[in-house]
């Protein structure tokens, strides 16, 4: 597969930006500074992010919404233009291929925003009968993240419309102008804070950019999203789970499952869902020490389950994203942590253990 630029990759390299490369696409590590400094301005100021790697389908036709969600188990019943679901897209069996938004701008046009590329085949595969078809975009589309507290002071006066109109988890599916060029913004995001992602054709993103880095926005990359992420108790594919081998039940999505859809596997997602065995919790870890991606959690001598994704926190001290067995996945109950240097005691704690409630993303 050839590797595909971003269309900021000059910028990235003239900051001195860490890229590693997954399925031909470019992900920035840091932006050439210090890691810690990125995810302070997410969580304080404004941090923005090149998400043009983002996989972008754009799915047309009159069943349109239908053959999406053969493969999504939330529900796109009664989704409005500018709406946005979240959820799980599962083979029949119900295991997890990968997780993302679906943007609706009306009954026979969507985009569904997820990780993995090539998926158009995949999605065909249950679309028997179908009027609809689906288009790979992300090569033509930039988006960058505009993510923090301040992110909506940020962007305002690059924005022709009115942002204060534009609800969480939502979009102008009409385009408007930012920084001068045609874009789309959503309202959603992937740092726990509020923010926004703008959209243009990929050659207008640097004056986004430009714009954006002149109005104070930091750019960040994944090694800052991700200590906000897990704080956040967000998840992420290849990491907290592999494609085809966990139920979305065993990352507690259950708010995301709806088993009375044509989603092709309602019945096992059903079935599975009556007594999950496995919960995804947050484990806030005793003592300095950071246990690796996949550290074994253990209470009572007895294996209990995995740490998929931990981090050491500015905030909150060491924390990691486990999905548990479930006789111990009650907030409060004890474990231990396998660690480089033996183990460590560990509390089991809420997802977004830095906003239970969620409310920054709201504000």
């Amino acid at each position: 597969m050839t590797d595909r630029r971003s269309p900021l990759h000059q910028r990235h390299e003239a900051m001195g930006a860490e890229i590693i490369w997954e399925d031909g696409y470019p992900w920035t590590m840091h932006q050439g500074g210090d890691p810690i400094a990125e995810y302070e301005a997410i969580r304080t100021a404004t941090g923005i992010w090149d998400l043009f790697s983002t996989c972008k389908y754009e799915v047309t036709g009159p069943d349109a919404a239908r053959l999406i969600q053969r493969r999504f188990t939330n529900t796109l019943a009664g989704i409005a233009p500018g709406g946005v679901r979240y959820g799980a897209f599962v083979d029949p069996n119900g295991t997890m291929v990968d997780d993302g938004n679906v943007y609706a701008f009306g009954p026979d046009r969507f985009w569904v925003m997820i990780n993995t590329p090539g998926l158009e085949d995949w999605f065909l595969e249950t679309g028997q009968g179908l009027d609809a078809s689906i288009v790979h975009r992300t090569d033509e589309l930039a988006m960058i993240a505009v993510q923090g507290p301040t992110s909506q002071e940020t962007l305002q006066p690059l924005t022709e419309r009115d942002l204060g109109q534009l609800r969480y988890f939502r979009f102008w599916p009409e385009p408007t102008r930012v920084a001068g060029v045609s874009a789309w913004v959503l309202r959603t995001g992937f740092s726990g804070e509020k923010g926004y992602e703008v959209v243009t054709a990929y050659d207008d993103a640097p004056a986004v950019w430009d714009a954006l880095v002149a109005a104070g926005g930091v750019p960040f990359g994944l090694s800052a999203i991700d200590v906000a992420r897990i704080e956040a108790g967000l998840i992420i594919i290849a990491v907290d789970y592999q494609p085809g081998e966990r139920s979305p039940w065993d990352l507690s999505l259950d708010r995301f499952i709806r088993t009375d859809t044509e989603n092709v596997a309602a019945e096992a997602l059903a079935a599975y869902g009556e007594a999950p065995p496995k919960r995804f919790k947050t484990l806030r870890i005793e003592g300095d020490a950071v246990p690796e991606a996949g550290a074994e959690v253990r209470a009572d001598g007895r294996s209990v389950g995995v740490a998929t994704s931990p981090t050491a926190s500015p905030r909150l001290g060491v924390l990691g994203l486990a999905i548990l067995d479930r006789e111990v996945a009650e907030d409060g109950t004890k474990v231990e942590v396998a660690t480089p240097e033996g183990s460590a005691a560990a509390v089991v704690d809420v997802l977004s253990v830095i906003d239970p409630d969620k409310r920054r993303p709201r504000s």
